[in-house]
């Protein structure tokens, strides 16, 4: 590489940040991550994109705080009305 390149003030991560997005770390029971993964494949969605719409379809029904446990609860019920 040259010695002419300066990456002193550069930055990690994506270049280009994607609006209306934030970045998460969550955990998942496996067998919720298998389910949307395998209704990806037959949809053609990413999983990731599943399990979004799953939980803004939930919002938009309730006005609940949204907690880990009611987070599970609703991945559960899409899987079961998805099998």
């Amino acid at each position: 590489m040259k010695k002419e390149y300066d990456f002193s003030k550069g930055k990690r991560g994506a270049v280009i940040p994607t609006p209306g997005k934030t970045r998460i770390t969550i955990y998942l029971d496996d067998d919720i991550v298998q389910g949307f993964k395998k209704q990806s494949e037959k949809t053609g969605k990413g999983y990731q994109t599943l399990i979004n719409e799953a939980l803004k379809a939930h919002l938009r029904l309730k006005d609940k705080p949204l907690t880990a446990e009611l987070v599970r609860r609703i991945v559960r019920e899409e899987l079961a009305a998805n099998e």
